[in-house]
């Protein structure tokens, strides 16, 4: 009779314990952090006085309840010049974020600057774009390449206006010249 009594305490005490661990799961609040929207084939104009700014174009955008914005599939940004007719400089790189925060986009990723008119181009893995003071930049150690008509610049670091017609590389680590009557061997 005492084995019967104990299995039955243990069995009570065990449904007793289950009910217990249960009751903290169900307490336990599950807050999904994904994205609140996600759109596809993104286009994006910013304007001033009716006159465009700012052409932002992406497969795939994913807006977050922060107001934060991802582009996991790559982005690309024209900028436009006076009058927003003529194309200045494009922004691309194969993934971005924008911190809504801090007006900020981080380009990473094969990451391309282009300004059409001086026929000047850059190449690094990552970028940051700040809207409000119209600049982009890398970190001070991030590897950068500068390609002109005649040169070829490298470096570490680079701060430059978003058109991307004035620039400095923080750290250069070379200059060549590019003779266009000389063909390449």
């Amino acid at each position: 009779m005492s084995w019967l009594l104990w299995g039955t305490l243990l069995i009570a005490g065990s449904s007793w314990s289950c009910q217990e661990k249960e009751a903290e799961v169900t307490k336990k609040k599950v807050v999904y952090t994904g994205p609140a929207a996600e759109t596809t084939n993104v286009l994006t104009l910013l304007s001033d006085s009716a006159k465009l700014q700012i052409r932002l174009t992406a497969p795939v955008e994913q807006t977050f309840e922060t107001g934060d914005q991802i582009y996991p599939k790559g982005v690309k940004v024209s900028f436009y010049g006076e009058g927003g007719r003529t194309v200045i400089n494009t922004l691309q790189g194969n993934y971005a974020k924008y911190d809504k925060a801090k007006n900020l986009y981080v380009v990473r990723g094969d990451v391309r600057v282009a300004n059409q008119i001086k026929q000047q181009k850059m190449n690094t893995e990552e970028l940051f774009y700040d809207r409000l003071k119209a600049i982009i930049y890398t970190k001070p150690a991030t590897f950068v390449r500068v390609e002109t008509q005649t040169e070829i610049l490298t470096g570490n670091g680079l701060t430059a206006n978003q058109d991307f017609s004035r620039y400095s590389i923080l750290k250069p680590t070379g200059v060549f010249t590019i003779n266009p009557e000389t063909p390449a061997q």
